[in-house]
């Protein structure tokens, strides 16, 4: 299966991403990706922009497990993880998962499963611009009732 993992300050193309996994990944009949971006609000306030932050080596690690799991429950063709690091402003592309498999709802499960388990699972730390100044972001307790939903 092929597997691209990516932490990067640079922004993604999506077109060249999704080039690369039909490229890889043959011919896989499923492609579903998705795209995260930073918010111009969080918590009732306007937010300025992003710092996000993670621990070179391990983080990468976490993701590749987490790629892994997603290819022990389906069948894949290949996988990308791109994750930007970095200061970032609203409107500015934070993530992409890209996932192809023979059949669409394996592409739309695994993908969902690699989102869900990287926004708990990955050590990524991110830093808010506030009116008020800054603030670290909190997990979600919704994001850890998607990622267990997945282990039941």
């Amino acid at each position: 299966m092929y597997r691209s993992i990516l932490i990067q300050a640079d922004d993604f193309s999506l077109d060249r991403a999704l080039t690369e996994l039909k490229a890889q990944s043959g011919l896989a009949g499923g492609l579903c990706f998705f795209t995260g971006a930073v918010r111009n609000s969080n918590l009732d306030d306007a937010v300025g922009g992003l710092y996000l932050e993670h621990y070179p080596g391990m983080t990468e690690r976490q993701l590749d497990q987490i790629v892994d799991e997603a290819a022990r429950r389906w069948q894949l063709h290949g996988a990308i993880v791109v994750h930007r690091i970095g200061h970032l402003k609203p409107g500015d592309n934070i993530v992409l998962v890209a996932v192809s498999a023979s059949h669409r709802g394996e592409a739309f499960e695994a993908c969902e499963m690699i989102m869900d388990y990287l926004k708990t699972n990955a050590t990524f730390w991110k830093k808010e611009s506030i009116p008020d100044g800054h603030r670290w972001v909190e997990a979600r307790s919704s994001d850890q009732a998607k990622a267990t939903a997945w282990d039941a």
